[in-house]
């Protein structure tokens, strides 16, 4: 059996996840400036960003160097530790960024796959010096090259300082010049805008877009013809350098240049006119395409803002397929070649050494093809690439929004610190221009919905074109600069440092997008460290546990994926599901009343399943049960929470000051607010009991609350019955058996109290107990008081 053709079959296979996996990561990376805001439709924006995607899989070279040489010596390998490293790196790839994925961060697959290369590569590295005597840890740079790995972490530094300095300073210069009524502005204003974005997303489309693909090395023109022997005088003098010899200066000029020696011709490539003629193609990009805004804009009242958003997704979406699709399937494709050598060389797999790796080759252009249909269908059906765009969306956005981080130390001191600065230099600026720079800043009335905010934009149209542009601007530079800048890592960073210079992270939100921020930046140095030690250890369990082991680490992928797909769809059905309590959209009495129904509905329906399991949890004494009851209880309390976190909103968007509207919005949140809490001491307090192995409940105990269980039951089924009908002629009834239940409770109480005196002997129970019920008491009441308010307004 040949073992290694299935494991080619199996990097084949973990390429096409791997896919899946990647595109769900990085498509945070052209989607998000569109959706946030809301220029096209979704629809729209996904049309253009596949076509991006499409344009950049097929035409791009698919050149595989990292993968093939970039992070280790291939002629140093043999074959069998070739693939043991390709497995790898594969395995921990795709876990890595599923795990990410599942949390909704966005990271960079570059990082991810460089430091899996690296991880994989130094272990194997590492037994071959071991199990050589001639060896020692020095000779480990034969085996790799550390330079790459160095310029991917100055690349992580680099892309974050600069990148969100300069998207701060160009967002907020701007801001000054285009305000938030840039809609109102003269045609020509928003023209030159135009020209100087659209001349931008362009040349970099150009530059970035067509880098790596057969296109950049085209023919355009000859720019020397002669002595052959006079081409090296001819190009210093054509490019002001001073290049040796002709072996120096074709290395150096391989991409600008098609030097043939024999003809003594030099011509110029596709590439090599947009490098060495910049500052031309620039000034006549901006001139036109300034006249062509002003045509569309002045005649056609077209929206030029638009054009550059759709125009930067798409080149955003073809620079990420045309050259990261490496990261996905660079290794598959490593493995594959290198199969094919193993087979025609007729060696065994432990003589034959990978040195053929060190060439250059292509990937066929039907993979290529495949692999852009796999992450077009990703894009549109993929869950988890909106879950990670909408971490920095809501990062982004302006005004309130559900914050996913806690502020922590280090967040607070940032703010504190900005927050005094600004204090400052407020002070140093004359009183004229801290107005003029107000006006600027000073956004329209915005209109106050709660439950629609999810329709409006989180961001308007100039924040998204210009982080659009300064991306594309700042890859390009990097890209023409050969500096280590990452496509994911530029474009979050410059997203959030327009956020801040358009005042979008406030007082009331600065703590907890600067913790965002922090936990991603955080996330994208624990990408590499991760990745590099789980693939030092993969490589080291296959290549001791030999076939076997490689066999249970693709079963346990499988596993994982599928485990964590079925727990991120429980997670977004329960986010879906009817009972959810939502935040109002109505502005009048009436539509409030109707709307806060379905909430009093979905609030009783979960309110007593929790209170249910709680108590089926404590009487059985089963831990998970208790642990699912604690659970919910907590989803609940935030959904509540949220509910008065929106009262500032609520308000906003009444149809008129109408306090009693207000008041009894307040006021039910409050009802609801007090039953959550009297529920999640029953949770927690029940669940602490059995977790710590405390005695269980007596067995009359267990019945009294039984009892008490089985009335609250039926009491909360008519409560939801009459919400879910908006029959409100029951709740007299209901309120009238208020008494009763209470005084049932009572003599609970005074049974309990009689018991302690003869027999009970357990404190701990007792305090549990008297607990349940005195907080089942306030549960009750506070419904009733809920009840009682729904009866005074209608």
């Amino acid at each position: 059996m040949d073992v290694y053709f299935y494991m080619v079959i199996a990097l084949a296979l973990l390429a096409i996840v791997d896919l899946i996996v990647g595109v769900s990561n990085d498509a945070v990376n052209f989607l998000n400036s569109a959706i946030g805001s809301k220029a096209v439709s979704f629809k729209t924006i996904m049309i253009v960003a596949s076509v991006g995607i499409a344009s950049g899989a097929i035409f791009s070279s698919g050149l595989m160097e990292v993968a093939r040489k970039g992070i280790f010596t291939p002629g140093e390998f043999y074959f069998s530790e070739i693939m043991i490293i390709f497995m790898a790196v594969m395995i921990t790839d795709i876990l890595l960024l599923d795990l990410f994925n599942t949390l909704g961060l966005p990271t960079s697959t570059t990082v991810s796959i460089v430091f899996n290369l690296l991880g994989a590569a130094v272990g194997i590295a590492c037994i071959k010096i071991w199990n050589s005597p001639e060896l020692s840890i020095v000779d480990l740079s034969e085996f790799i090259n550390t330079t790459t790995a160095v310029r991917i972490v100055s690349g992580i530094l680099l892309s974050v300082v600069i990148a969100f300095t300069v998207g701060a300073v160009v967002q907020y210069i701007t801001r000054i010049l285009l305000s938030y009524n840039f809609e109102k502005k003269a045609s020509w204003i928003s023209s030159v805008f135009g020209g100087i974005a659209l001349t931008a997303l362009l040349y970099f489309i150009f530059m970035k877009g067509i880098k790596g693909t057969n296109y950049a090395k085209a023919i355009i023109d000859t720019v020397y013809q002669g002595d052959s022997t006079g081409i090296l005088a001819w190009a210093n003098d054509y490019l002001g350098t001073s290049y040796q010899s002709m072996k120096e200066l074709t290395k150096a000029t391989k991409y600008i240049f098609k030097i043939d020696t024999n003809t003594g011709t030099v011509s110029r490539t596709l590439r090599g006119i947009l490098e060495l003629n910049v500052k031309e193609i620039i000034l006549l990009g901006m001139l036109l395409f300034s006249a062509l805004s002003y045509v569309l804009i002045e005649f056609f009242k077209f929206n030029i803002y638009k054009l550059v958003i759709v125009i930067g997704t798409f080149g955003l979406a073809l620079a990420f397929s045309g050259n990261d699709l490496v990261n996905f399937i660079g290794v598959p494709i490593a493995g594959w070649q290198s199969y094919e050598s193993f087979v025609s060389s007729g060696l065994s797999a432990d003589e034959f050494l990978m040195s053929g790796l060190a060439k250059k080759s292509e990937t066929p252009t039907v993979f290529l093809f495949i692999s852009g249909i796999i992450m077009v269908l990703t894009l549109w059906f993929s869950k988890k690439a909106r879950y990670v765009a909408e971490t920095e969306i809501n990062l982004s956005k302006d005004g309130a929004a559900q914050e996913r981080f806690a502020p922590n130390f280090l967040s607070r001191g940032i703010v504190r610190f900005v927050v005094q600065a600004n204090v400052f230099t407020q002070r140093l600026l004359p009183d004229n221009t801290k107005a003029f720079i107000e006006r600027r800043f000073l956004k329209p009335k915005p209109v106050f919905s709660i439950l629609s905010t999810k329709d409006q934009p989180a961001f308007d149209m100039v924040r998204a074109a210009v982080n659009l542009v300064v991306a594309g601007i700042l890859i390009s530079i990097a890209t023409s600069m050969k500096l280590p800048l990452s496509t994911t890592y530029v474009t979050f960073m410059v997203a959030m440092g327009t956020s801040l210079a358009d005042r979008a992270w406030g007082t009331e939100s600065a703590v907890y997008r600067v913790a965002g921020v922090l936990n991603v930046i955080g996330g994208w140095f624990s990408t590499a460290f991760c990745a590099f030690i789980a693939s030092s250890i993969v490589a080291l369990m296959m290549y001791y546990g030999g076939n076997v082991a490689i066999v249970l680490l693709l079963l346990g992928v499988i596993v994982i994926i599928v485990r964590n797909a079925i727990s991120y769809n429980k997670k977004v059905k329960i986010t879906k599901e009817e009972d959810r309590i939502k935040a109002l959209e109505s502005n009048s009495m009436q539509g409030v009343i109707q709307e806060s129904s379905q909430n009093i509905r979905s609030f009783a329906n979960r309110s007593v399943k929790i209170y249910n399991r709680a108590f089926d949890g404590l009487s059985i004494y089963n831990l998970q049960e208790l642990k699912k009851a604690k659970k919910q209880i907590s989803k609940l309390d935030t959904e509540v929470e949220e509910l008065r976190n929106s009262i500032f909103y609520f308000i906003k968007n009444l149809e008129d000051s109408s306090v009693k509207v207000s008041k009894f919005y307040i006021n039910v949140i409050g009802s609801l607010q007090d039953m959550s809490d009297s529920l999640a001491y029953i949770t927690k307090s029940s669940h602490k009991h059995v977790n710590n192995n405390h005695q269980k409940l007596k067995f009359n105990q267990v019945k009294d609350l039984k009892q008490i269980q089985s009335k609250i039951e039926q009491l909360f089924l008519e409560i939801s019955d009459c919400f879910k009908q908006e029959d409100f002629s029951k709740i007299d009834k209901i309120l009238y058996e208020k008494k009763e239940f209470f005084d049932y409770l009572n003599n609970k109480i005074d049974e309990q109290v009689t018991y302690i005196r003869v027999e009970e002997d357990s404190p701990i129970n007792t305090t549990l107990y008297f607990g349940i019920l005195m907080k089942t008491r306030d549960f009750i009441a506070s419904a009733m008081n809920l009840l009682e308010i729904y009866r005074e307004n209608i």
